[in-house]
């Protein structure tokens, strides 16, 4: 059953994490301003999942490694992890909001393709993750992917933002790409050395909670910035309509819970670092969807982009190939 889950937990990572980022984008596309309520939506929807806590069982343990051990933390250290990645997430999805505010889709999904370069340089110090030429060539291709897009300011499309505007918007996207993968990485090490317990019930109080905690943290910067006034007024004046401006936020709210579960499973079932290259695999449908719903521009500089992008992500599966051929005959001497 390794296989199907596996094949489960890639389909929601690829699926939800295209949606929540289109809807995010028709927010803004449509007249929604708050930068906060568009922060919000991406932990909030976590009481989704707390009927699954009821139909969860402890007996399906799936350890990633052999350092998993059926010992429980006390609460205390489980309380200090759950509110630290809180509030970690809750910084990390802010600079994803303002990146998505500022450039259009398509730019800033090939730009968060860097988050796969930031998780393996991560996993090296965290998760022990060995560098190869054919990760090093990845961490270079993706990098210069996405120092092509600093000076190239697109304002067609999905959004007119000023010079000043786009390099905000870059540099926050940046930011939340190294602040993904870094919690990638933090979330394995947690689970390997700290919780020990790699079972779906585990995985879903991960979710749960420090999404709760980020939400906190979120509604008192919505309170604290003023925007929280203007959301009535927003609600009215969004071009698709109240009902449609209720469910954007609500199916963008469920489609990052579906993803955070798809996310964190692949983290047990296989590494931080895998799960990161399941989500860059999604950004160029991300790029290809913006193109025909909000009529971005594919110019010259993104399709250079994109297929360095493309090229960094085949150059690190063909890692994992190299490693897997490896192993099968460590084993076959063995034997």
């Amino acid at each position: 059953m390794w296989w199907f889950r596996m094949a489960i937990y890639t389909i929601l990572v690829l699926a939800c994490q295209s949606v929540g980022t289109i809807l995010g984008r028709l927010y803004y596309d449509k007249g929604g301003k708050s930068k906060w309520m568009a922060t919000l939506v991406q932990p909030a929807g976590f009481p989704i999942l707390i009927p699954f806590l009821f139909l969860s069982t402890t007996q399906n343990k799936t350890p990633t490694n052999n350092d998993y051990q059926t010992k429980s933390p006390s609460p205390l250290t489980l309380a200090s992890i759950y509110a630290f990645l809180g509030v970690f997430l809750a910084a990390e999805c802010v600079m994803y909001s303002i990146g998505l505010l500022y450039l259009p889709v398509s730019t800033y999904s090939l730009i968060c393709a860097s988050q796969l370069g930031f998780n393996a340089a991560f996993s090296r110090f965290l998760n022990s993750q060995k560098f190869t030429a054919p990760i090093v060539n990845s961490l270079v291709l993706l990098t210069i992917s996405s120092a092509l897009l600093v000076f190239h300011a697109d304002s067609s499309g999905s959004t007119k933002a000023s010079k000043g505007k786009y390099i905000i918007g870059f540099s926050c996207t940046i930011g939340a790409s190294a602040g993904f993968a870094l919690m990638l990485s933090m979330t394995q090490l947690f689970f390997g050395r700290i919780i020990r317990r790699a079972t779906f019930r585990v995985m879903l109080d991960l979710i749960i909670y420090q999404s709760l905690v980020a939400t906190g943290a979120i509604v008192v910067g919505l309170f604290a910035s003023g925007e929280w006034k203007g959301l009535k007024k927003e609600m009215d004046e969004l071009k698709l309509g109240k009902v449609s401006y209720v469910m954007t936020l609500a199916w963008t709210a469920i489609s990052w819970q579906v993803f955070s579960i798809g996310a964190v499973g692949l983290i047990f079932e296989v590494s931080s670092l895998f799960s990161n290259v399941i989500s860059t695999v999604g950004l160029p449908i991300v790029s290809v969807l913006a193109v025909f719903i909000f009529h971005d521009r594919m110019d010259g500089v993104k399709v250079v982009a994109m297929v360095l992008a493309i090229w960094g992500f085949a150059s690190y599966v063909y890692h994992h190939y190299l490693e897997d051929l490896k192993s099968e005959s460590r084993r076959g001497n063995a034997n």
